[in-house]
């Protein structure tokens, strides 16, 4: 072999080194903490993304975030090749929470410590964290709000849920209904839409397995459309006495705005009072506009901290701090929850605008 041919060989055999490494990670080292959300078709989780690489800024660790995309399979596959970069610490947002167990038991197999982020994944005792909004609270916040706002006696009040498949949904209407019970059992409010909650009227504490029922039957799947759809259904089939002044409870802004649209369009609805939660600009603006009555706000930026703050203490080989748990069904989860605040037209500027989480530009009629 001439000499040329030696030199380009041992180019090549450099380049290929070279590539291997980079391939490793930045300068060798592997992703330190990985990531899972649920899908990229919501803007609170675009943001997060954004907000989870700016809180490892100025770390020496390393991330990499995948989405799910509304799929328990996609993100069994994003898990596994997290595992295979050589993870640390996983940060995963299930997509359902029962589903997301197999995924989080491979990391754990691998040794890597797993944060159960914003929803709580269930059955398994995989999870070592959990990072939370007092989903309870929630619940319990907006419901308050449909109380302090009643009209009288014997107002219409109807019920509706996040997924079934979403065990946060079970705590928001757990928090809820610890609130509005005793209303609907003194007569403040008459339940509309739900043969399950009329018939589990004086119970103050429900059970998962009633919860699910009356869940089954006003659940809009987070999902803008099927609460519209549920909306229409119950207000057509409505007798005159369950239209007047009414109440909504609705699970998160998302529905909120669905559930407002159908109510406010019908004639027979005098006023209604809806619930709402997660600030979103567009419920923001129709909290301003008077068509949406409040929002829970949680403050993202909090979460995001609490979740690498976790990750950061995991890496550094310290224990994180904790303020409560979760009892996932297999186990109790040691958690860190973060406070709510509830925005409604009166606060919305100093709450919202002031605290710099959105610019006053995006909004009309401030």
């Amino acid at each position: 072999m001439g000499k040329g041919l030696k030199r380009i060989s041992l180019v090549l055999v450099i380049m290929i080194f070279a590539a291997v490494v980079a391939a490793c990670g930045k300068g060798g080292s592997k992703v330190s903490v990985g990531i899972v959300l649920p899908t990229k078709d919501e803007p609170r989780w675009v943001q997060d993304e954004q907000r989870f690489k700016d809180a490892l800024d100025g770390t020496k660790y390393t991330t990499d975030i995948l989405f799910s995309q509304g799929s328990s399979a996609k993100e069994k596959e994003n898990v596994e090749t997290l595992i295979n970069k050589g993870i640390q610490v996983l940060i995963i947002c299930p997509q359902d929470g029962d589903a997301a167990a197999a995924a989080v038991e491979s990391a754990k197999k691998a040794g890597v410590k797993v944060i159960s982020y914003d929803r709580l994944i269930t059955k398994t005792d995989a999870v070592d964290y959990y990072v939370t909004f007092d989903s309870v609270a929630v619940g319990a916040a907006q419901a308050k709000y449909l109380v302090d706002h009643a009209k009288g006696s014997g107002e219409p009040l109807y019920l509706y849920a996040g997924a079934a498949s979403d065990n946060n949904a079970f705590l928001f209407f757990q928090g809820a209904w610890s609130v509005l019970q005793p209303k609907i059992a003194d007569g403040t409010f008459k339940i509309a839409n739900s043969s399950e909650a009329v018939a589990l009227k004086d119970m103050a504490d429900l059970s998962r397995e009633q919860l699910s029922k009356i869940i089954g039957q006003v659940t809009t799947n987070w999902d803008a459309n099927e609460a519209k759809n549920k909306a229409q259904t119950h207000l057509t089939a409505a007798a005159d006495d369950m239209k007047g002044d009414v109440a909504i409870l609705a699970p998160n802004d998302g529905t909120a705005r669905s559930i407002a649209d159908v109510f406010g369009s019908d004639k027979a609805v005098t006023s209604y009072v809806v619930t709402g939660q997660d600030a979103e600009k567009a419920s923001v603006q129709y909290v301003i506009d008077g068509h949406q009555s409040m929002t829970v706000f949680k403050d993202v930026r909090s979460l995001v901290k609490d979740a690498m703050g976790m990750a950061i203490a995991i890496l550094d080989g310290n224990t994180p701090q904790t303020t409560g748990s979760y009892n996932n069904g297999k186990i109790d989860v040691k958690a860190k929850q973060t406070d709510v605040i509830v925005v409604d037209k009166d606060n919305v500027k100093a709450k919202l605008i002031e605290s710099g989480y959105y610019e006053a530009k995006d909004f009309k009629g401030l």
